[in-house]
């Protein structure tokens, strides 16, 4: 509890004696005392923790004096640090003749904190620090590579000429300015996901299982946002691990065996949930009317709704001519 507040500071008002004027100053809390500095981090004392006494118990702001016959004075407004001076106080005197167990609970907190940042913070951080820094031709290279393990699992990505001429309209029709790489899967994958560097994989299923091509315009623009919310590179990392991403930092490369795990992975993940409003918005950007998919998908009664509303604004016109979408459908047969 003790090693939280060892670096908390605040502002208070000191007053050495009942004839001294009172000071502005600053007091935070260290293992056994409590400091009072001046506004130019000057020292002026220092109160022993297990000495000092309030002489306002229960009003704010609180006043406290380094011992019982004294009329030093310091008075602190500041809630939190009032709250974790008590806190301290409680421990401190909690403790009675055992001066060693205070610097225990110390010294256990801090390697308490130690280990909880290493394991749950300093992967997450690593992770976010390395993505941030690795240029965008190192995302594309790796995202290919990605691309190239998952097709060894779902075979080649389905390219009949005249079916990936009708994709590639649909594509730029959905994203103008943007465009992503959108890449259409025989096997395995059930719906949607997206790598470093820009590409979407589609199922095949999205393209031969349904009657219009709103449905598979639902799938790339819900996948679209979860490419442009939710960093890919990063989510590589985090899965690669820190010894990864320390190799990614000083090498500028990754292994065969972590793109592959992370491949593998991705196949069966699920896709990540998205804010109903947020997805409604882009179906309300490109005048893609939802309805279709909204059946395909069965979503939650909160997304039906702002889909409902964004259906009522739009007044679509065809993604794609009858030929184009009967010829995209066919795109993975030989």
């Amino acid at each position: 509890m003790l090693a939280k507040y060892q670096r908390l500071e605040s502002e208070g008002i000191w007053r050495a004696d009942e004839d001294a004027q009172r000071r502005d100053i600053i007091v935070s809390i260290g293992e056994a005392t409590l400091t009072l500095t001046d506004l130019n981090e000057v020292a002026l004392t220092h109160w022993s923790l297990p000495a000092i006494r309030r002489q306002n118990p229960g009003t704010r702001p609180a006043i406290y004096t380094p011992g019982d016959d004294t009329t030093e004075t310091l008075e602190i407004a500041d809630d939190e640090m009032v709250d974790a001076v008590e806190k301290v106080l409680r421990a401190v005197r909690k403790q009675g003749r055992h001066p060693g167990r205070l610097r225990t609970l110390i010294y256990g907190g801090i390697s308490l904190a130690i280990l909880v940042l290493t394991v749950f913070w300093l992967p997450g951080a690593l992770s976010r620090y390395a993505a941030s820094i690795i240029p965008e031709a190192s995302r594309d290279s790796i995202g290919l590579r990605i691309a190239t393990d998952i097709e060894r699992l779902t075979g080649a990505h389905c390219e009949e000429p005249v079916a990936r001429a009708a994709l590639d309209r649909l594509t730029l029709r959905l994203f103008p300015n943007a465009t992503p790489n959108v890449l259409i899967l025989p096997s395995a994958l059930e719906t949607t996901q997206h790598l470093p560097g820009g590409t979407i994989l589609v199922s095949h299923k999205l393209v031969e299982d349904f009657e219009t091509v709103d449905v598979l315009a639902g799938f790339l623009l819900a996948e679209n946002l979860r490419r442009t919310s939710y960093d890919p590179f990063e989510r590589l990392l985090r899965d690669a691990g820190p010894t990864a991403v320390l190799g990614l930092l000083t090498t500028g490369n990754m292994s065969e065996d972590d793109l592959r795990a992370h491949a593998e992975s991705l196949i069966v993940a699920t896709p990540a949930s998205l804010d109903p409003s947020q997805l409604a918005s882009q179906f309300l950007e490109t005048e893609i009317k939802p309805d279709d998919y909204t059946v395909a998908v069965s979503p939650s009664a909160e997304t039906v709704k702002a889909f409902e509303i964004a259906s009522a604004q739009i007044s679509a016109a065809p993604l794609l001519t009858d030929s184009e979408w009967i010829a995209l459908q066919q795109i993975c047969e030989d």
